[in-house]
Parts: structure tokens; sequence; C-alpha cells
């Protein structure tokens, strides 16, 4: 969430070169390290992670943490070298693989572990380790991301971490790459004076004192998760609780939130059950009926944190009180509640391999947001509240970033993606298919990582052919397509084509007017011809497909 912020506040404006103007070309340099972090290498890729149990005591005063972690994984082909991810300025102490000390060394933010034993293929072990230090502190989190040492409204100590992009292994040691979940969930053992409460991702199993005036709570995910995702919550926190019957049956609803604001979040959290209702209807079942949905209250604005969403907006409708869409739309629902839950099941349940592919995370939620709000105030509202996100696109640079170095790609990733998928549906012109198509995908990735093209396919499916270019002109491309069209003199001869777009550029473009649908397929740079009847022409909502498509319309 760290980016999907920076987006929504308009801050941050960056340079990107373009080699072309269609396709965009990325001009960065990247180092060895940008690639150790973001790519798949010969000592990441012979180990599949089953379950993280991580064990951690943040000292407040000091600004420090300390922990245990057990890594449980399996052996995909012979390796002797593990890479073990974790960010300087943390330190490892200590690797055991069974009872067997290892060693290791350290280059910039990646341990490389040797394994002096030969492991069998399709064997199951357990790397124990120990990491302490004093982790990057967030400065305005979650833009900038690492652990947050904050005091509440009434001084009391309030620590939690922030870490998309940046990375888990910000704090803790992970292999800190997006295509590898722990298929058998996690466990957070969270050791905090007994003052405070601690709270993490899935179902509290205890809390119990092993020290004089500590508490340790242990909370355990059955589901696979992110390593960004799993995060510790400490706080004067007291907790709440309601049910939901939805698709799969019974859904444990739990709030946890300062206890000066009991009575504010019970009262904004009731939206919380039309939100669930809502997504469960266009997206289907929430994903992790196991672990429960959780809201949690953070420092921060917010964050998608898997069943342990992170709540920081004030406790007010819209973004801290604005609408982001100049709608008007966007300040009758809480804008974290929504946007945050929606990456349930974009970005939690189905998740990029890589960070350059992010927009399957923030398009589909962006575009959640406008499925809610047509859910609930109607379908003419979620036109507008889609359209009025455009005054966030930036057209900067491609969407889709660099592959292989942990990078994301444009903060357009949000209201462009969103109204590529609004022109997508609109094209259709078919909202159950629509619907039943984000269903299917919510059932075909279910808990998993994807690709573009994973998601590619499945849109071409629905859609009837394929949406490639359409991809390529949103994704990968900066300029708007200008849908172009002109009339012969006697009005009998409609013509049109699209201009400043990718060769190829097939969007249709389907019109509902008084005499009825009308379906035109505008090719980019040729001119499509359409007969017309008297009267035709006085009747083609021209002005219309600017608000329902993601293009320019201009008469030659």
């Amino acid at each position: 969430m760290n980016t999907k912020i920076r987006f929504l506040l308009l801050a941050v404006v960056c340079s990107w070169g373009m080699a072309k103007a269609q396709l965009g070309a990325d001009k960065e340099v990247f180092t060895k390290a940008d690639s150790l972090r973001g790519s798949l290498n010969k000592n990441r890729t012979w180990w599949d992670v089953l379950h993280y149990s991580i064990g951690v005591t943040p000292d407040f005063t000091q600004r420090t943490i300390k922990g245990k972690e057990d890594i449980q994984f399996k052996v995909l082909r012979p390796g002797k070298t593990m890479q073990i991810d974790l960010q300087e300025p943390m330190q490892l102490t200590k690797a055991y693989l069974g009872d067997t000390k290892l060693t290791y060394k350290r280059e910039g933010n990646v341990y490389w572990i040797d394994i002096p034993m030969n492991l069998v293929k399709g064997s199951r072990h357990k790397l124990a380790l120990a990491y302490e230090g004093s982790p990057k502190i967030a400065k305005r989190a979650p833009w900038d991301g690492g652990w947050i040492f904050q005091k509440d409204e009434k001084g009391r100590p309030w620590m939690t971490v922030a870490c998309q992009g940046l990375g888990a292994s910000v704090w803790y040691p992970c292999k800190d790459h997006q295509s590898d979940e722990p298929d058998n969930g996690a466990t957070m053992l969270i050791t905090a004076p007994d003052t405070l409460v601690a709270v993490a991702n899935g179902r509290l199993i205890s809390s119990k004192s092993y020290s004089p005036g500590n508490l340790t709570w242990r909370w355990e995910v059955k589901n696979p998760i992110n390593n960004y995702n799993l995060v510790p919550y400490i706080g004067k926190y007291v907790n709440f609780t309601d049910t939901l019957m939805g698709e799969k049956g019974k859904l444990d609803l739990s709030y946890w939130v300062l206890d000066n604001n009991l009575n504010k979040a019970k009262e904004q959290f009731k939206q919380a059950k039309t939100m669930l209702r809502a997504f469960e209807y266009w997206m289907g079942p929430y994903p992790f009926y196991e672990d429960g949905y959780k809201l949690v209250e953070s420092p921060h604005l917010g964050m998608e944190h898997q069943s342990a969403v992170a709540y920081g907006n004030k406790y007010q409708n819209g973004y801290l009180g604005r609408d982001l869409s100049g709608s008007g739309w966007g300040l009758k629902w809480d804008f974290i509640i929504v946007h945050e839950s929606g990456h349930e099941w974009f970005a939690n349940s189905i998740t990029s391999k890589d960070l350059a592919d992010m927009w399957i995370h923030e398009g589909f939620t962006n575009y959640s947001e406008t499925l809610f709000t047509e859910y609930v105030f109607g379908k003419q509202a979620g036109n507008e509240y889609n359209y009025g996100t455009r005054r966030g696109i930036r057209n900067d640079k491609p969407i889709i970033g660099p592959y292989g170095v942990n990078k994301e790609g444009s903060g357009d990733m949000y209201p462009k993606s969103g109204n590529m998928l609004h022109s997508i549906r609109h094209a259709m012109n078919d909202d159950e298919k629509f619907r039943e198509m984000l269903r299917f995908l919510g059932k075909k990735f279910y808990h998993q990582t994807v690709t573009t093209e994973d998601i590619q396919q499945v849109v071409s499916q629905y859609f009837g052919s394929s949406v490639e270019k359409i991809f390529d002109q949103y994704l990968r491309a900066t300029q708007i397509p200008v849908f172009e069209y002109t009339v012969s003199a006697d009005q009998r001869t409609l013509s049109y084509r699209y201009t400043n777009c990718v060769d190829g550029f097939n969007l249709p473009i389907f019109l509902n007017t008084p005499k009825g649908g009308l379906l035109l397929g505008p090719e980019s740079n040729k001119w499509n011809t359409k007969q017309l009847k008297p009267g035709d022409l006085a009747v083609f909502p021209f002005k219309e497909i600017e608000k329902n498509y993601y293009v320019v319309v201009k008469a030659k």
C-alpha cells in the first residue's frame, strides 16, 4: 500500500524515459542487489517455503527488535546454498538445520547460508534462525515502509510494521519474493509488556506469560500468506466481534481498536458487513474463512494485511474525509475499509509473482471501489465514481514495471487499471458475464501467485477475443487512445478509428441508443465505416463514450 497512497496523495512525480511513443522502455539502471532481491535464482528455487513461525520481541525505548524463527521448507532439487533475505542493519545471529549449526556470510541485504549435507528431493526440513537489531524506521508510514514505534493520543506505546514493496526482510529473515508464499500458513509469537495487547494475522491461540511483566501472544494463520502481509500490532487494544452469514457459512468478524476509540469504531465498522456482502456478490466468497476477517486500528493510514487489515482512516468516510473521485460518491463510505479489504481478493488471495505486475493487486482493487459504489448506490453512481477517479491518472510511465528487480511501475496502476477494467466491462456489454469472470478469477487462482499473462488469458476467454492489445495500451503505454469519427456530408456514412494508440489496439465501443444497442469495432489508424439511416446521427451518444471508456473522443 505504500505505492497506492503515494498515488492517492498525488505527491510523487516520477521521471520515466520512453524509448518509443508506443510501448515504454525502462531506462533505469539496476544493481546486483536489486536482482538478488527481485529475481528467482538457483539459491532460491531449490527450496519451497511451507511455513513460517516468527517470534519477535520489540523494545519500544531502544527501537530494536529481537526474535527467533523457524522456516519449514521442502526440497525441490539439490542445493548447497540458501539465500535468506534480511535487510541491513538487521543481523542474523544463529542458523541451524536440525541439530547442525550452519555457517553463513553476508552480502548486503542477503545472507548466504551453507548447507553441508545432501538434502533429498521431496524431503522436508526446518531452518531455525535467530535475528536482532535496529530495523529501518518508517518516517512516513506506509509510504516509505519500515517498523513503526509511535505513541497513541494518551502517550502509550503503539507499534507495528508496514513493508509492502520494501519487503518483509526489513524486519525478519525470509525468502523475500512474492512468488513463494508459505503453503501451510504461519505462526506469529509476539512478546510485549503485559499492559499492552498484541494482534497479528489469523486467529488468537493463546496469551501466556513467560517472564515477569510480559505476555507472549500466539496467532496462527491457516492459509498461504504473502511475506509483507505478516505483521504484528502492539498497543492498548480492545476487541469486539460480530459474524456474517456469507457464501461459505459463518464468517467471524473481529475488530481491534484503541480503547479510547471503541465507540467510534463500533459505529464506523458497521460498514464492513455491507462491504463483505458487496464483494462476495461480485468477486466470490471471502478467501480466508479459516482465518476470519479483522480490522485493526493502526498508527498509519492503512494496509491490506491478510485477515488483519490495517485501519487508520480516523473513523470518517472518504479518504481522510476527502472524496478522491470528486464525484460525491466517495464521501458516502469509508475508503480504507473498502479499498484495503478489497485486497483480500486481489493481492492476498490472488498475488502477483513479481512486483512489476502489481497492477493485478491495485487495478482490480481500485475497481472494487466502483463495484461497491454500484452495489450500494446503483450503476450510475458506480459509473460516476469510476469516471471521477481518472483525475488521478498521470500517464507518466508504464504501469507494468521491469521484471526481476523488485520494481513496480507507475502509480497509475490504481485509477488507470481500474478504468481499463471498466472499459472492458462496457465493451462486453454483459454485466453478468463480467461478474462471472471476476468470480472465476477468484476460483481459478484461489490462494495462488500469478502473472499478467495468466490474468490476460482469463479476461480474453470471457471477453470473446484477445485483450492483448488492450492490455498493451493501458498497462505498457502512456498515451490515451483517441476515438476519431467523421460523418459524410449527406450524413449517411459514419467513419471512425483509433489514433494515438499502440498498433492493433481494438477496444470495441458499445453504445446504447434510443434505437437499440450499437457495437462499433474501431481499429488503430484504420478508418471503419457504418451506414446510417435518417435520424441515426441525432441519437448517437458520442459524449457518453468518454464517460464509460478511457478514450478521448474527437470529431474530425
